[in-house]
């Protein structure tokens, strides 16, 4: 599932080439999106590229291909330039802090809770979550504390560090706000969704891997915000 962003800039590309030959500049990308800096537009087309949707092609300036295009689209329901099209999209492409459809059961007799499975959430390289409720899992009751919680599937490795592997199923309190150490949830660009340890460097926000393999990434205070903290984790083995 692509965010609107990623839709908006797919859709962009596909038409401008439809109409011209020739993929748009990064300029171009950046103006029709009204995004402050092509830096978004780069990540944006890293992500297109990950999730099949486009290809880079070698050695040739500014050579895009769109291989495919969401299941949705309808040619006859886009706006040319500058367009804002309807989309199906997950939670992420939505400036508000998330929220789980609903709140953890309360304890059954047997000591255990439910929480909402909310869809995958990056360890690593960044990924679209957070979706809708996919399903609901069974955790034990003392692994909640008060507030809502939801669950994330973890894609990715730069946590692994701090115990946290591809695959695990992170538990997160629904949270706006981190103390420095908390391993949060963290929307940036209202675009990104990640799973980082939460630090503070001056007026900036820093987003920490457990993995050497990746950088710590700073951003303005106002690009960043939280959606949760972590509280439990679980792994199944197979």
């Amino acid at each position: 599932m692509l965010t609107r962003k990623q839709q908006e800039l797919l859709l962009f590309i596909h038409e401008r080439m439809k109409e011209s030959g020739v993929p748009p500049s990064f300029d171009e990308m950046k103006d029709a999106l009204d995004l402050a800096s092509k830096s978004g537009i780069h990540r944006l087309i890293t992500a297109l590229e990950e999730r099949g949707f486009i290809r880079r092609l070698p050695n040739r300036a500014r050579a895009l291909e769109v291989i495919k295009l969401p299941e949705a689209y309808n040619p006859s329901l886009q706006p040319r330039r500058g367009f804002s099209p309807s989309v199906i999209e997950g939670s992420l492409g939505k400036p508000q802090p998330v929220a789980p459809t609903k709140p953890a059961a309360h304890a059954d007799n047997g000591g255990s809770a439910s929480v909402p499975v909310m869809g995958r959430i990056a360890a690593g390289v960044p990924i679209s979550a957070i979706q809708n409720n996919t399903h609901d899992i069974t955790v034990p009751a003392d692994m909640l504390g008060q507030g809502e919680h939801y669950a994330l599937e973890v894609k990715g490795d730069s946590m692994i560090e701090a115990g946290i592997f591809d695959g695990d199923t992170v538990i997160i309190r629904n949270a706006s706000t981190a103390n420095a150490g908390d391993i949060v949830v963290a929307l940036v660009d209202d675009e990104e969704a990640t799973l980082k340890r939460f630090r503070r460097k001056g007026a900036s926000i820093a987003l920490e891997a457990a993995n050497p393999a990746y950088e710590t990434r700073i951003f303005g205070p106002d690009r960043v915000k939280v959606q949760g903290k972590l509280v439990g984790l679980i792994r199944r083995y197979h």
